[in-house]
């Protein structure tokens, strides 16, 4: 299996503080890889740092072979390489149509027919195409933060926090929808605090801790270890 991003021994401080220490791991193509983990343990900072929003004082960051630590974050957009931040931060003034716009900003293809495929997946986006997105349910507004990034085409898309502050029935709803994007052949590393909803879609998981990997596995084995069903599962 083909490595779509590896990442070897980042350390990323913010000024004094040593966030991320020394995270290594990789995502194969075709795979749903997930790191698991507190609030506060690393994971959205190590996203972060993949997507060029911040910088590493050691190691590298490859994706598709390419040494990417010091590539701008429009260009790894261009290059394939899609974040669905937490919190969504879809533009909540603009139509839902608008904001699928602004996802395709880097596209050189066919715009409207990636925006049906989009819709395809999304149906209640193509019924509400002309709402401004601020008015959109939580779960909708998800649904578009995915449709948005999916218009770039990407190889790998990075999910943050995709269930955060989600119903039980939205949360159930969103990963069918990751499991739909990943039999579509999209390659995913998802960041989530739902520890269980995320080993029951991931191929392989790493456990954070304090800026650290400190547990690594298939999801299956990570679901099935008591330590990660003591402190994540509620075992």
């Amino acid at each position: 299996m083909a490595e779509c991003l590896k990442v070897n021994d980042i350390n990323v401080y913010y000024g004094a503080i040593h966030a991320i220490k020394g995270v290594s791991f990789e995502v194969n193509e075709g795979e749903i890889v997930t790191l698991i983990g507190a609030n506060g343990a690393g994971k959205t900072t190590t996203l972060q740092t993949i997507s060029g929003l911040l910088r590493s004082r050691t190691g590298s960051i490859e994706f598709m072979g390419e040494n990417i630590g010091h590539v701008p974050a429009h260009k790894l957009v261009k290059m394939g390489l899609a974040q669905v931040p937490e919190g969504r931060r879809i533009f909540l003034q603009m139509t839902v149509q608008e904001n699928l716009d602004m996802g395709a900003f880097t596209s050189d293809g066919d715009i409207q027919a990636d925006m049906e495929r989009v819709y395809e997946q999304f149906p209640r986006l193509k019924e509400r195409r002309r709402q401004i997105a601020g008015t959109l349910s939580g779960g909708e507004q998800q649904m578009l933060a995915m449709g948005r990034a999916l218009m770039s085409h990407p190889k790998l898309l990075m999910l943050d926090e995709p269930s955060m502050g989600l119903s039980p029935i939205l949360v159930e709803f969103v990963f069918e929808i990751i499991r739909d994007m990943h039999k579509n052949g999209v390659t995913i590393l998802l960041v989530e605090q739902n520890a269980q909803a995320a080993l029951s879609v991931a191929d392989r998981a790493y456990v954070m801790e304090t800026g650290k990997i400190t547990l690594s596995g298939t999801g299956k084995e990570l679901a099935e270890s008591e330590a990660v069903k003591k402190a994540y599962l509620g075992g």
